[in-house]
């Protein structure tokens, strides 16, 4: 049998998995799959895309999926149940694949995929080499702008610290102007010395040049070369009397060796490399990266990842390397691991890591013993420890939310244990697109994927208690429906949206709320849920067959996770109305124009994206976009310039 990857082609177990699904469009796919390589990507019943994976050839590695369950670990069994459909890219390398396995995993964040939590959030230090006068920013992403990054840092306050002391050492412009001139006034940094006042001609942007190269040294761990650099540049100013300057330079030279000297040194080779750490959980896993620049260990960065339960250490480790090394822009010429990778997959990883290095050479290497060995270990260390540190976090918070949810139960004299608690809340501006939010909470925690949204349609002008029974009303009867719907077997469990009803209802006010509420409820026979409304204003819960408000203690627990689940609604509902506002304004201002229907109006905003780039836009530009005919495209000039004549305010 073909073996690709070290998967053996299931020709047997494959043909028995597709008996049972004749007709299915999958079994057609797995049919007729390339043997190039590629990315496929599995999806859903609701055609979500819930893995990625990238395979040297497709056939055999997507029906290896498809062979006798046995022979699966338990994972990726419940991954194989979800399948419905799939997809394929064809790549013309298995390098290709694996950059375009990294982007569409980061793109579309898969349920069963191994990732890097919470990634997208991480900050990164950018030097705008693609300005005049570069400065150094903190941004959330990488682009191909000709800007150097650095990062990601996953502790912020290392990063703020980072730039505290760049502010003291490197006095870069901060600000945002872009346009310089000799006979500009410099702002007070200058005055300060914290910076060189470029906008006023007091810098050449030759030695604001190499300033930059210092700062980018700085960034590299580079503290050697920089230093010395500062001293020669110090021993020419004292010679040449420029005593200022030199003691400038000197301030910045004993500030640069302070940092050097609490980095410890780690090799006499003064070798440049990155050290891999990671620690294994039950469902989620640390990763561990310490940075040795010239020798000395200059840095560390700790990263978690999600959906690791079953997995071995070196798919862990592999996934890591991938995911993390996408994400930044400078690799060592050397990386240490603990374990090793499969051979195909280390060969493909350093080929990929070479191309990011320009060409040079990166070695990965697990090191047998000596000091590179004890550096390994240390950053394992480190890694289980934060795993450790993290899970007694996790437990005690669990602990705390359980605590919060029992005296809830007790306060509120509820049957059960609040598990699930919806809160509701609707907002609008005198009536005006108005809208409902449904937030949940689970276990004491939100979860967002739980959150709905709701247009109100049957309701006009500011009748917030109208428009609270509208939101009720569709949420209750669209799960009566589901649950309906299940129990005939017209709908999988996973499939239901609205089925599960809380043990507890919030909503965002006092009485009338509340009864409002509560008449939506006994029409449709759930009245049964316990339903309290939260007054903001002394943080009152009202129930149905009470007179008097119940007051929780102000610094309770389970008031303060009231609060938070209100606060939660409000901002839930006021977004989703500011999003509409925002789409009724832009329609507004379009439908004034004549000869623009609704197919029109969406055209020209799918094809600039505002109102203010279409003001902008020539009748060319206009006429240019599908569906408007010149004489549109003139309708559209002429109201925007007419508009301009008469003084009106832009869109924004």
């Amino acid at each position: 049998m073909e073996q690709q990857n070290g998967f053996e082609e299931p020709k047997i177990a494959l043909e028995k998995t597709e008996a049972g699904r004749e007709g299915d469009a999958l079994v057609t796919k797995l049919q007729h799959l390339p043997v190039e390589p590629g990315v496929y990507l599995f999806k859903d019943v609701r055609s979500r895309i819930i893995y990625v994976g990238k395979a040297r050839s497709l056939r055999p590695r997507v029906r290896s999926y498809f062979q006798a369950a046995r022979n699966l670990d338990p994972k990726t069994q419940a991954l194989v149940q979800q399948i419905v459909d799939l997809d394929y890219i064809i790549t013309d390398s298995e390098v290709e694949a694996l950059i375009l396995e990294c982007n569409l995993i980061k793109m579309h964040r898969p349920k069963y995929n191994i990732m890097l939590r919470d990634d997208k959030h991480y900050p990164y230090l950018k030097v705008t080499l693609e300005e005049e006068f570069p400065r150094v920013i903190v941004v959330r992403s990488i682009k191909k702008d000709g800007g150097r990054y650095f990062g990601p840092y996953t502790d912020v306050g290392a990063l703020r610290e980072t730039l505290r002391l760049m502010e003291k050492i490197f006095p870069l412009r901060s600000c945002k102007k872009k346009g310089f001139s000799t006979s500009g006034r410099p702002c007070l940094n200058y005055h300060i010395q914290r910076c060189l006042a470029p906008c006023g001609g007091q810098v050449s942007q030759a030695d604001y040049g190499e300033l930059v190269k210092q700062v980018i040294w700085f960034l590299e761990g580079r503290f050697a070369p920089l230093a010395q650099k500062l001293t020669v540049q110090m021993e020419k100013a004292a010679q040449a009397w420029n005593f200022e300057r030199a003691a400038q330079l000197r301030d910045q030279l004993e500030a640069l060796q302070a940092v050097a000297e609490k980095q410890k040194i780690i090799s006499a080779g003064l070798e440049d490399r990155d050290v891999i750490g990671v620690a294994l959980g039950f469902q989620e896993a640390v990763g561990q990266v310490f940075f040795v620049r010239a020798g000395k260990l200059v840095g560390r960065q700790t990263f978690w990842l999600r959906n690791t339960q079953g997995a071995e250490v070196s798919q862990v480790l592999g996934e890591f390397l991938k995911q993390y090394y996408a994400g930044v822009e400078t690799v060592p010429p050397v990386i240490l691991l603990p374990e090793e990778l499969p051979v195909t997959e280390k060969l493909l990883l350093e080929e990929w890591l070479a191309q990011k290095r320009a060409g040079r050479r990166v070695k990965v290497v697990v090191p047998q013993r000596g000091e590179k060995r004890r550096l390994v270990e240390l950053a394992v260390k480190n890694a289980r420890l934060h795993l450790e540190e993290q899970v007694r976090q996790e437990e005690a918070q669990q602990e705390q939310r359980t605590e919060a949810l029992q005296r809830l139960q007790q306060q509120l004299e509820v049957p059960v244990l609040p598990c699930r608690i919806e809160g509701y809340d609707i907002s609008n501006i005198q009536g005006t697109d108005a809208v409902g939010s449904m937030v949940v909470f689970q276990a004491g925690e939100p979860d967002r994927s739980q959150y709905r949204r709701f247009r109100i349609q049957t309701v006009s002008g500011p009748n917030d208690f109208a428009s609270l029974q509208e939101v009720l009303r569709r949420r209750f009867m669209r799960g009566l429906q589901e649950r309906v719907a299940v129990t005939r077997g017209e709908l999988e469990e996973e499939q239901t949206r609205f089925a599960h009803f809380p043990d507890l209802l919030i909503v965002d006010g006092g009485k009338g709320q509340l009864q409002a509420a509560r008449q939506v409820m006994k029409e449709l026979g759930v009245a049964d849920i316990p339903t309290f409304g939260l007054a903001e204003e002394f943080e009152y819960l009202y129930t149905e067959g009470r007179s008097d408000p119940l007051v929780l203690p102000n610094d309770s627990p389970e008031l303060h996770l009231l609060q938070r689940l209100r606060d939660e609604a409000h901002r839930f509902a006021l977004e989703y109305h500011r999003l509409r506002r925002g789409k009724t304004f832009f329609s507004s201002v379009l439908e004034a124009i004549p000869g623009i229907g609704p197919k029109r109006r969406k055209a020209l905003l799918k094809h600039f994206g505002s109102v203010k780039r279409i003001r902008q836009a020539s009748i060319d530009e206009l006429a240019g976009v599908p569906g408007i005919t010149a004489k549109a495209a003139q309708a559209v000039w002429d109201y925007f310039n007419q508009m301009d004549v008469e003084g009106e305010t832009d869109a924004p």
